[in-house]
């Protein structure tokens, strides 16, 4: 028998997060393991009148690649992908694994070398979100592995995923509208501004964001959702930051990540654990040693790390970093074949300015 917080899960979306419609070019991509997910959203998405289609990855080719392909194959463009990405109106991306540190002890090199290979797909995607031909979401499956990421078992896990998704409400499309409602005030104070300053220990970041359109996230593109955000004048920011979190990138932990930026630029960087990935990944090409997003998290039900940035990135009380490829919808320019989030907790001693008032502090917002 399913789940019928998996049904609803489905149905939130296809209706909600996708908007699905008559006609709909709909690609779900996804692990074998999301199966009982994925079937539950073809159905609704069959109900929608789209036309869905599956792309199921057997767990382990990415790692085979990784470790015996040649430069010619990592840097290879399928042109299958790259079609759907081409064509599709709408993309559902499901993540769900047995093992999510089968990428461990891949050289860091060569995971950069991989990136430049999917680099002109991600350029694509992040063209046609932009231009609002292609919507996209990403969540999760609950599996053993990742329950055990996060110190949980399977069936507290679960809990933790629809309660964060609000699958386990009545009207969880109505509790998505009141997260709307709740963030688009903060929007509406930070948009306009010209500087944004924060502060906490071992950070002193300035960034600005004069001419940029912060984003509201209300579980339309990330399922569960929480947070707002924007990507920095690209030459704009300056100062050191440090993240209280372990970075998370390819299931391969990085811990006490420390960046200094000089002209919008990472000029010095340091990690306890996993230094070598780190500085692999700023080198991936051009535009990876600069910001393409800085967002504060405003989920205070996500009240944990779970090592799962589709959750952690959006606890409440903590802002985040993503180096590389900025978000064209609110206004950035910078291009890199990575994204990736980094994590600082601000919930004891944390402040940020906008234009030099302190409008958030110690993880809660002011005004």
């Amino acid at each position: 028998m399913v789940d019928p917080r998996l049904s609803k899960m489905a149905r939130v979306l296809v209706k909600y997060s996708l908007a699905l419609k008559q006609g709909d070019y709909f690609l779900i991509n996804a692990s074998c393991l999301s199966a009982p997910l994925v079937l539950e959203v073809y159905r609704e998405a069959l109900k929608a009148g789209a036309n869905p289609e599956v792309v199921l990855w057997a767990e382990g080719t990415e790692e085979i690649l990784l470790k015996s392909g040649s430069e010619e194959q990592l840097k290879f463009v399928s042109p299958v992908r790259l079609r759907a990405i081409e064509s599709a109106n709408a993309l559902l991306t499901i993540d769900g694994r047995s093992n999510t540190r089968a990428l461990s002890n891949v050289d860091p090199n060569r995971m950069r070398i991989r990136s430049q290979g999917t680099a002109e797909i991600n350029r694509i995607f992040m063209e046609r979100m932009g231009r609002g031909e292609l919507r996209w979401c990403g969540t999760l499956y609950p599996t053993e592995a990742l329950a055990q990421e996060a110190s949980m078992s399977l069936s507290e896990y679960e809990d933790f995923v629809f309660r964060a998704c609000f699958v386990d409400k009545d009207d969880p499309v109505g509790e998505w509208r009141n997260v709307h409602s709740a963030q688009e005030r903060l929007i509406s104070y930070l948009n306009g501004k010209q500087e944004i300053r924060v502060y906490t220990e071992g950070t002193d970041l300035r960034i600005r964001v004069n001419g940029r359109q912060w984003e509201n996230c209300d579980g339309k593109v990330n399922f569960p959702d929480g947070e707002v955000f924007t990507s920095p004048v690209e030459d704009s920011v300056e100062g050191t930051i440090r993240f209280s979190f372990p970075g998370i990138y390819a299931n391969r932990e990085v811990e006490d990540i420390r960046l200094t930026f000089e002209k919008g630029r990472v000029v010095k960087a340091s990690a306890s654990k996993g230094q070598d990935l780190l500085l692999a990944l700023l080198d991936t090409d051009e535009g990876s040693r600069y910001v393409g997003e800085f967002a504060i998290g405003t989920n205070y039900g996500i009240d944990r790390f779970t090592r799962h940035m589709l959750f952690d990135e959006k606890i409440g009380g903590t802002v985040h970093l993503a180096i590389g490829d900025s978000l064209p919808m609110t206004g950035g320019k910078n291009r890199s074949s990575i994204h990736w989030d980094m994590l600082c907790d601000m919930r004891k001693g944390g402040e940020i300015y906008a234009d030099g008032e302190l409008f958030y502090k110690d993880g809660k917002i002011l005004i």
